[in-house]
């Protein structure tokens, strides 16, 4: 496949706030989000605007920031012990001598037990993420990208592992790049992929990634064809996978 060349682009906002990464395969590559032109350093004014400037790392460094690790639940309490009663003797009684044949009913079935859990994937969300995507990209002369459901699983299996282990990096923390969860899926072209986190609806974390030269090359990238994104966790965790 030849020599891989990566492009990472990080923004760390306010303290606590959305985060943004970018991330693309130039072209004939599966890589992380780019082309093999160099790094591109965000303009002041869009530093400002995610509150501080620009900070570049590795993709696979886990976020350290302590609002990310703060945030993840945390063991409930075991339940406390009741104290214990003392049960009395039933009374007993004297049988007639002629009586009625007593009537059996059927102890009524247990009702299944239902969890509780936190849903990690907000169809509506998702969807709006695809449609302002295509608006976008429609704006720069490309054609709308199709919905791909290989794209949707690697995305949400991304975000829903971020959500769960708290860290916000392309590479998972076993190593995989977000072409190997693209093709583990089935899909044979990966294209690039953009990740944020904490922003709280589908127009801002598109506005964020637009806002971003990193992102908003992938999201212009005429080549692409295919979608897929995910959401997961409270802290809003967003993935967005591209294919050709």
């Amino acid at each position: 496949m030849g020599l891989l060349r990566y492009r990472t682009v990080i923004t760390i906002g306010r303290r606590g706030g959305p985060l943004l990464v970018g991330l693309t395969s130039g072209a004939m590559v599966v890589g992380a989000v780019a082309t093999a032109q160099p790094a591109e350093v965000a303009p002041a004014e869009l530093s400002a605007a995610l509150g501080t400037g620009p900070t570049f790392a590795t993709a696979t460094a886990p976020v350290t920031d302590a609002p990310l690790l703060d945030s993840l639940p945390t063991a409930l309490a075991p339940p406390p012990t009741l104290p214990s009663t003392t049960t009395r003797p039933a009374p007993t009684t004297t049988p007639k001598a002629a009586s009625r044949a007593a009537t059996t009913r059927p102890a009524p079935a247990p009702r299944p037990v239902t969890k509780t859990v936190a849903p990690t994937v907000s169809g509506s969300q998702t969807a709006q993420v695809v449609a302002l995507t295509n608006q976008a990209r429609v704006n720069a002369g490309c054609a709308a990208l199709r919905v791909d459901p290989r794209l949707t699983a690697a995305a949400q299996g991304h975000s829903d592992d971020m959500s769960a282990r708290g860290y916000f990096a392309h590479d998972s923390l076993d190593g995989r790049t977000f072409s190997d969860r693209i093709t583990a899926q089935g899909y044979p072209s990966p294209g690039g992929e953009n990740i944020a986190q904490g922003q709280q609806d589908a127009q801002e974390v598109v506005t964020a990634w637009m806002n971003s030269p990193g992102h908003r090359r992938n999201i212009e990238d005429c080549s692409f064809t295919t979608i897929g994104v995910g959401l997961a966790g409270t802290d809003e965790y967003w993935t967005q996978d591209f294919g050709r």
